[in-house]
C-alpha cells in the first residue's frame, strides 16, 4: 500500500508540472511598445509681461427721443439681441403725419403756381419781344415766376422737415447690439432729449489696463500684446497708450482692440493682458504629450533605456499646439507623445527609431 501511494504521488507531481509548461507556452507574452517620443527644446519667443484687464464694447450709448410724443410701443427689452436698423421704440405719429400732409399740400400748390407763373412769363417774354408790352411788364413776370420757383422749393424742403419729423418717431438701433437698459415705459410722454434706451454692441470689443511705468517705455515701442481667456490666446489689433499718467497710481492707461466678433467675450469681464517687452527663452512640449488628472498636470518622461515614468511637470501659457513648461522638465529630456500608450506599458520600451 506504501508503494502504492508513492507512486500515486509521483504521477501527480508528473501531471503538475505538465500542467505547468503547458501553461508557461500558452501564456501570452507582453508587446514590446514602440512609444512615440519628443525631447523638450527651448524655443525662443517673446518675454511678456503680464498684467489684469478690463473687457469693453468700443460702440455703447444711449439713443434718446428727437421729437416730442406719447410713448406707443416698445418693440424690445433688456438682453434682447437688436440688428441694426431695427425699430426699438415707436412713438405716437399722429401730430407728425399731419404736418407731412399739410406740407405735401403746399407743394402741390406751389407746383400749380409755379406752372401758371412759367406759362405767364412765356405769354409775355413774346409780346416783349414783338413789343407789344413795355420792359416792365417782362420784370414783374420774371419776378412772379422767380418768387413761385421759391416758394415751390420751401414747400418741399417742409416736406422733407415734416418727413424727417415722422422718422423720428420711429426710434432706430444705431448698430447691432444688446440692449442693457430701458428707460420708459408704453404711455409716457417724451421730449427731445429725453433717454429711452441704452445698449452695446458685441461686434468690437477692446481692453482696458493700467501700465506700470517700469514696462510702458517697452510697450510703447513694441505696440504687441494679446489676451488670455483659459487656454485660448487671442492678438490684440491695435495698441493705444496714453500720453499721461493717471495722479494716484502713476500708471499709464492703455487700450487693446480685439478682432472683430471674438467669441465668448463680453463687456466687464477680467481678462489676462501679456504685453511683449523683449525676447526670450521657452521649454516648450506638445500639448498631447500632458496628463491632466484632477489637480496634477504630468507627462511620461522615457528614460535611456526606453522605459516610460510619470512625472508631474508645471506648465505655463499655451502657445499654438505647445505647452511652456516652467518647471519640472529639463531641455533634451525625452517624452512620449502619446500618454495612454505610455500609461499601458509603464515597463521598459523602444523609442521608435523615426522619433527625434
Amino acid at each position: 500500500m506504501r508503494g502504492i501511494n508513492l507512486s500515486a504521488f509521483g504521477l501527480s507531481a508528473f501531471l503538475l508540472t505538465l500542467a505547468g509548461c503547458h501553461s508557461r507556452r500558452h501564456e501570452p507574452t507582453r508587446p514590446v511598445v514602440a512609444l512615440q517620443v519628443v525631447a523638450a527644446q527651448l524655443v525662443e519667443g517673446p518675454a511678456e509681461r503680464r498684467l489684469d484687464g478690463t473687457l469693453e464694447a468700443v460702440n455703447q450709448g444711449t439713443v434718446s427721443a428727437q421729437t416730442s410724443g406719447r410713448v406707443e410701443a416698445i418693440y424690445y427689452d433688456v438682453n434682447d439681441f437688436v440688428p441694426a436698423g431695427a425699430v426699438i421704440l415707436r412713438l405716437r405719429s399722429t401730430e407728425q403725419r399731419v404736418g407731412l400732409a399739410a406740407a405735401a399740400a403746399q407743394v402741390s400748390e406751389a407746383t400749380a403756381r409755379r406752372a401758371e407763373a412759367e406759362s405767364r412769363y412765356r405769354r409775355i417774354a413774346d409780346m416783349y419781344a414783338r413789343q407789344v408790352v413795355p420792359k416792365a411788364t417782362l420784370d414783374s413776370a420774371t419776378a412772379d415766376r422767380d418768387a413761385a420757383v421759391a416758394r415751390l422749393d420751401a414747400a418741399q424742403a417742409a416736406v422733407a422737415g415734416a418727413r424727417e419729423g415722422v422718422t423720428y418717431t420711429e426710434i432706430r438701433a444705431p448698430y447691432a447690439g444688446v440692449v442693457t437698459k430701458r428707460l420708459v415705459e408704453v404711455g409716457e410722454t417724451v421730449a427731445p432729449g429725453i433717454p429711452l434706451m441704452s445698449g452695446l454692441s458685441l461686434q468690437y470689443l477692446r481692453v482696458s489696463v493700467d501700465v506700470p511705468q517700469s514696462i510702458v517705455d517697452q510697450v510703447r515701442r513694441i505696440r504687441r500684446a494679446a489676451i488670455y481667456v483659459g487656454d485660448r490666446r487671442i492678438e490684440a489689433t491695435k495698441v493705444v497708450v496714453f500720453p499721461d499718467a493717471s495722479s494716484p497710481s502713476h500708471t499709464f492707461r492703455a487700450r487693446l482692440d480685439l478682432p472683430e466678433n471674438a467669441t465668448d467675450l463680453y463687456p466687464g469681464m477680467f481678462v489676462k493682458v501679456s504685453f511683449v517687452t523683449g525676447e526670450t527663452q521657452r521649454l516648450l512640449i506638445p500639448a498631447a504629450a500632458l496628463v491632466r488628472r484632477s489637480e496634477v498636470t504630468a507627462v511620461y518622461v522615457v528614460g535611456a533605456n526606453g522605459a516610460a515614468s510619470m512625472r508631474q511637470v508645471r506648465v505655463g501659457d499655451r502657445i499654438g499646439d505647445d505647452y511652456e513648461v516652467l518647471s519640472g522638465l529639463a531641455p533634451g529630456e525625452r517624452i512620449a507623445t502619446d500618454p495612454l500608450a505610455a500609461m499601458n506599458d509603464l515597463g521598459p520600451a523602444h523609442a521608435d527609431p523615426a522619433s527625434p
